[in-house]
């Protein structure tokens, strides 16, 4: 008997778990990647929730202390590096280079396509057809738009619905761990760190090295700083050397050194010295604008989106990558239960649910950096710095926040 073919538009992590997964239902499971080259996520650090834990180990990767590190402060510094705050916390941070690298060696190579730029998709009755830049068509039974927040999947069948900008960025800078000075190292490095310059947020925390390793003296230290920014400056941030504006996104090489100077400079001006240390020996920090986007509609005929091809949502509840799994597990064991057609109506009536709260808790819990391009009388919290309670709550109940969306969306689907 043929097996049925799934055509993954994307390979990165949602991808990797759509593909593998379908193939543990029996699919035949092709990925096509449009960048030409091998991914790498520069050791971004993400969080991770016990649902990406039980996922992965179902995929048969064990989610062990080589998967990430384990966090059990967190510390308050203020501009002078003084710390004034100390709480408990129970995290494990891992990286999207790790997550990756697992769910990439599990599949086979003959499957996974670089250099694959998608066109357009056409479909029928019968099947759907992926049409790539180079000229080339695959045939299919289902395609998963798993190709990011700027899904040229969801570009097509939703072409008047743009992510929507938040009005802030985040910074990101990553060092070493045998590159951090070992006074500071021995200050934080085991440490969840925040500082919390007017109107801003910065926060710091060891993640997995660059070659994924989590070894002490092999790890890193990764760096995320969120900055309310206009529409003209980030138009500016996003122009190179040459005075070309590459929309809302530049690619990293492309940062004009005297926006990277500029940078460096505020750090030290706004943020205790330890870690303004480690973004300003980070040669090559960079910036990600912050978008939502919020899908109507995630299934169209015999495509689905997944991921953040499908819902973009702000990084703050940690739980991109957790989704992108979530997604992709439902998505096959859908299939599996009810067969495609049925199986395509219950993702989208609950994964869509999913995506709406999920969103919704991301505009929550990153109201106070939007209302910051607000005059101080128009913003929901007037106070000049995050309330530490605020950001603990948030911090301590990630998961907690995770599981009830789930359990309102399953609900409110069933209703």
């Amino acid at each position: 008997m043929t097996k049925q073919r799934a055509l993954i538009i994307g390979g990165s992590v949602g991808g990797l778990f759509a593909a593998n997964l379908l193939r543990g239902i029996g699919w035949d499971a092709v990925v096509f990647e449009r960048n030409p080259e091998e991914l790498t996520g520069r050791g971004a650090g993400i969080s991770t929730h016990p649902e990406l834990h039980a996922i992965m180990r179902r995929l048969g990767i064990p989610f062990d202390d080589s998967m990430g590190i384990r966090v059990n402060n967190v510390i308050f510094l203020d501009r002078h590096g003084n710390a004034y705050d100390r709480r408990d916390t129970a995290r494990v941070m891992s990286s999207w280079g790790r997550v990756f690298r697992s769910l990439r060696d599990m599949f086979p190579s003959e499957s996974y396509h670089l250099g694959k730029s998608l066109s357009f998709v056409e479909q029928d009755a019968d099947g759907v057809t992926a049409v790539f830049a180079d000229g080339s068509r695959e045939r299919g039974d289902l395609l998963v738009g798993a190709d990011g927040g700027r899904s040229t999947v969801r570009e097509q069948f939703l072409p008047d619905r743009p992510p929507e900008y938040a009005g802030y960025v985040a910074w990101r800078a990553m060092l070493d761990e045998r590159e951090i000075p070992p006074a500071i190292h021995a200050q934080l490095f085991d440490s969840y760190t925040y500082c919390l310059p007017e109107g801003e947020l910065f926060l710091a925390y060891p993640v997995p090295g660059r070659n994924n390793e989590t070894q002490p003296g092999q790890r890193a230290y990764n760096i995320v700083w969120y900055r309310p920014t206009t529409p003209e400056k980030l138009t500016d941030l996003c122009s190179d050397a040459a005075g070309k504006c590459h929309g809302t996104s530049i690619a990293p090489p492309l940062i004009r050194p005297d926006v990277i100077a500029a940078i460096k400079a505020e750090t030290r001006a706004l943020v205790a010295p330890q870690v303004a240390e480690i973004f300003a020996r980070d040669p090559r920090p960079f910036f990600q604008a912050i978008f939502d986007f919020d899908a109507p509609q995630i299934v169209f005929g015999r495509v689905a989106l997944l991921g953040d091809a499908a819902f973009v949502a702000r990084p703050h509840p940690g739980a991109g990558t957790t989704k992108a799994a979530l997604d992709a597990a439902k998505l096959a064991d859908s299939i599996a239960a009810q067969g495609l057609a049925a199986g395509l109506a219950r993702y989208q009536r609950e994964q869509r649910a999913f995506g709406n709260r999920l969103v919704a808790l991301g505009r929550q819990e990153g109201a106070y950096l939007t209302d910051q391009l607000k005059p101080r009388a128009q913003r929901r919290e007037p106070a000049a710095s995050w309330p530490i309670e605020d950001l603990m709550h948030s911090h301590n109940t990630r998961s907690a926040a995770l599981r009830r969306v789930l359990d309102e969306s399953l609900r409110a689907a069933a209703s």
